[in-house]
């Protein structure tokens, strides 16, 4: 009788071990999630709402003050009711700023994610946009012409996995984040969770795509340096900005160091000087329930990441919000002494007025 006696206790034994590790990795997914964070709102400046947009996910401001904002109403589209997204333009130079829908008259299914501008030494303006539609995933190119955003031509490709965000290099080339390296939301949610490093930034040359990075924790926002030589990436669930050594002749990377952000970083934006200016998520499971449900808010934040000297950089946290006034942002973008922040869910973005 000694026997099965043992067998039981064995088995109690290796139900205790499973049950611990299962509640150790549980708090240890939350507490790399931010759930433990305490927050203080802060922010040096003032802010208003500005209505009339739904998931200003992205924002970029060209040199002429004018602020392009990429919108899709993703709380239809996860409820299996999409609506036609849009691209506004928004005239910081002016007192009082109208948006101005520049995709008004694009007839093709229209959600936009990430997008990137390139202006040519002629003033002549190209965008591409990381457009999900029913069908899969394509890279549109539009031409900025009298007030409107003109279809040029649809990329797509099987590289093309999960894009997320983008940045041109010049009118036909571009890198592009996958933020997945699984297309199934079931491969999807295993990766987010078991925080798995499966993403990759892939080069498109104008005609073909390659994997140029890889082994990344949710690669989003992307952006590069006024001289090209440096490529930026931000690892969602890694909390770390990646950055890159660019060779300017081949596109090829090489891995430079990680800035440990201890946030849920977004899109990447740069200010005339050259700074990194980042929207995020302090608490990515606060984030994820705020998608499902739009009475659970979620904490906005906004990063400056200045170079300090040689490969050194100082980070600042420049705005902190719980998220009763905007929620789960995704994109801070400067032009002069203003701030627009943008958010992945909402029906506003806030224009902030910043000493600096």
């Amino acid at each position: 009788m000694e026997k099965p006696v043992r067998l039981r206790n064995k088995g109690k034994y290796i139900v205790i071990c499973i049950a611990v590790v299962i509640l150790c990795f549980a708090i240890k997914s939350l507490n790399d999630a931010g759930e433990f964070k305490s927050l203080v709102p802060h922010f040096e400046g003032e802010c208003v709402s500005i209505p009339g947009v739904m998931g200003a996910e992205d924002i970029t401001v060209l040199k002429n003050g004018t602020a392009v904002i990429s919108c899709d109403d993703r709380w239809k589209t996860l409820a299996g009711t999409p609506v036609q997204g849009s691209i506004y333009a928004y005239d910081l130079q002016h007192t009082a700023p109208q948006l101005m829908d520049l995709t008004a008259d694009v007839q093709f299914e229209f959600h936009p994610h990430g997008i990137s501008i390139f202006e040519n030494e002629n003033g002549e303006i190209r965008l591409a946009a990381v457009n999900h539609t029913r069908s899969g995933h394509y890279i549109e190119l539009f031409d900025l012409r009298n007030d409107a955003l003109v279809h040029n031509r649809t990329i797509s490709d099987s590289l093309l996995v999960s894009p997320n965000d983008l940045v041109m290099v010049n009118e036909s080339q571009m890198y592009v984040t996958n933020d997945h390296g699984s297309s199934t939301e079931w491969g999807k949610t295993l990766e987010e969770y078991l925080q798995l490093a499966n993403s990759n930034v892939v080069f498109y040359d104008g005609q073909d795509f390659t994997v140029v990075a890889s082994d990344l924790a949710y690669a989003n926002g992307i952006n590069i340096s006024r001289d090209g030589t440096v490529l930026y990436v931000a690892e969602t669930v890694g909390e770390k900005i990646a950055l890159f050594t660019r060779d300017t002749d081949t596109n090829e990377l090489m891995f430079q160091q990680s800035l440990y952000m201890d946030s849920g970083i977004d899109n990447i934006e740069l200010d005339s000087e050259g700074n990194l200016w980042i929207g995020s998520h302090p608490k990515l499971l606060t984030f994820t329930r705020h998608a499902k449900n739009a009475e659970k808010l979620s904490p906005s934040q906004v990063f400056k990441v200045s170079t300090v000297e040689n490969d050194k950089y100082a980070v600042e946290e420049i705005y902190l919000d719980t998220g009763d006034e905007l929620s789960g942002s995704s994109v801070a973008s400067i032009y002069k002494n203003t701030l627009l922040i943008g958010s992945v869910f909402e029906d506003h973005f806030l224009q902030c007025s910043i000493a600096r």
